[in-house]
């Protein structure tokens, strides 16, 4: 085949040489091959350490590599979709109380829901953001202390909830009255209070992923041993302060968590139109 081709392509400069010819090129090409596969051999047995400041974990080799794809991190579960627990080992050992707290809160959030969306699109509060299908999170704010702080961004309610704040304090807040922790400076769900460690929501996309790592460093410097919790969506992602956010926090070693909440759409853009890669796992990765 490659000398049925070479003689298609040389026929006109040499009819009569053109097989012959491409022998010792096809040599010449096996050779290379093999000794690039010999010098990237070599090249792992030797890794000499680059002492430069700018490459901290890197090696010399004599081999260029560019690398265009990365294995996709797996998806992590402990259940199927029937609710079958795959590997009794990983069945988390909790409480039938804790267990239940868990699942009255995440029923409570949604039957909320219901009430101040239809209560938004009958005019009676300015705004509101549902947690429907994403109630689950609220499993990540049971693994918390209470003093941890928490950062979140839109429909992180049940948190709060999950920390005792009242359905009457959520009420408040949404009516913006005068029992409302802000006195109604705030947009409807703009939840905050101090006494739960939760911190107030921002309009502003991502702002809260910069303060978080700020704030675990600054507990790091306390010596205390809490943590950040910091909830996002996959629009924020597409923001630089997330960039920032998780530069900071790999480069003071700060306790904070990010956890994305990846339901697909940044309001109305869709996943697929926002990035490509392996999402937004394997971003952090790199920090």
């Amino acid at each position: 085949m490659y000398a049925r081709l070479a003689t298609r392509t040389l026929a006109r400069a040499v009819p009569s040489k053109s097989v012959q010819t491409v022998v010792p090129a096809l040599a010449t090409t096996a050779k290379t091959f093999a000794t690039s596969a010999l010098s990237k051999e070599a090249s792992k047995k030797e890794r000499v350490k680059v002492h430069f400041p700018g490459a901290l974990d890197s090696h010399f080799s004599q081999v260029l590599e560019i690398r265009e794809k990365m294995e996709p991190i797996d998806t992590f579960r402990v259940m199927d979709t029937d609710g079958k627990v795959l590997d009794p080992s990983l069945e988390p050992s909790v409480t039938e109380e804790f267990a239940t707290k868990i699942y009255k809160d995440m029923l409570t959030l949604n039957v909320m829901d219901l009430i101040l969306y239809e209560a938004q699109r009958q005019g009676r509060i300015s705004f509101y953001m549902t947690n429907a299908g994403e109630e689950a999170y609220i499993g990540s704010a049971a693994a918390l202390e209470l003093e941890d702080e928490i950062f979140g961004q839109y429909r992180e309610a049940g948190t709060l909830l999950y920390r005792g704040f009242t359905l009457d304090q959520f009420m408040n807040q949404c009516y913006s009255n005068d029992l409302d922790f802000g006195k109604g400076r705030q947009m409807p769900v703009h939840y905050g209070s101090r006494a739960h460690h939760f911190q107030t929501i921002s309009s502003p996309l991502a702002t809260q992923l910069p303060q978080a790592s700020g704030a675990a460093y600054a507990i790091k410097r306390s010596g205390k041993k809490n943590c950040v919790m910091c909830y996002f969506g996959e629009g924020a992602a597409s923001e630089g302060d997330f960039h920032a956010a998780l530069n900071i926090a790999a480069t003071t070693s700060a306790p904070v968590i990010f956890f994305c909440r990846n339901n697909g759409f940044a309001i109305s853009t869709p996943a697929n139109e926002q990035y490509k890669g392996d999402g937004i796992a394997s971003r952090g990765v790199g920090y």
